[in-house]
């Protein structure tokens, strides 16, 4: 009888390890392509990503940059106070977006432009992104809100 019990068990404690293992593999391959990584201006400009590789670059729209295109087309440059990497992107723009604010975009790095897929901007006036100022602290160019230039 004891045999029988230790045997069940076992096979319980595989059957979950196995069901464990799937569902880690599964979760996996469902984000693989659902991870965007965050990279400062600088980073960019360091080590140029692969042009396949989608992730998220951030920093403060750079004064004077703003173009607008044809259509919905925009072009701009955005900065970190240590690098500036030139952005295209073609939609609409959100409400809030500007020169000298804060924007966070997903796209990929290709020839040289960042061609973004996604912007975002603050949803306020005093809110940032915490990437978004973690790298300008970096770069010694961050400024508290209110705080006089």
């Amino acid at each position: 009888m004891r045999s029988l019990r230790k045997a069940r068990r076992i096979q319980i404690i595989a059957i979950a390890a196995v069901a464990l293992a799937g569902s880690a593999a599964l979760m996996g391959y469902a984000f693989r392509e659902g991870i965007n990584f965050f990279r400062s201006p600088s980073q960019v400009a360091e080590a140029p990503p692969p042009p396949s590789e989608v992730f998220r670059i951030g920093g403060l729209v750079e004064e004077g940059s703003l173009l607008r295109g044809e259509g919905t087309e925009i072009a701009f440059r955005v900065t970190d106070g240590g690098a500036s990497i030139p952005v295209t992107y073609v939609g609409v723009l959100p409400d809030l977006f500007g020169e000298g604010e804060g924007m966070v975009g997903t796209g990929s790095y290709v020839d040289g432009v960042f061609r973004a897929t996604e912007i975002l901007a603050r949803h306020d006036e005093t809110y940032m992104p915490a990437e978004v100022i973690d790298a300008l602290k970096e770069q010694g160019v961050y400024q508290e809100p209110g705080a006089e230039s």
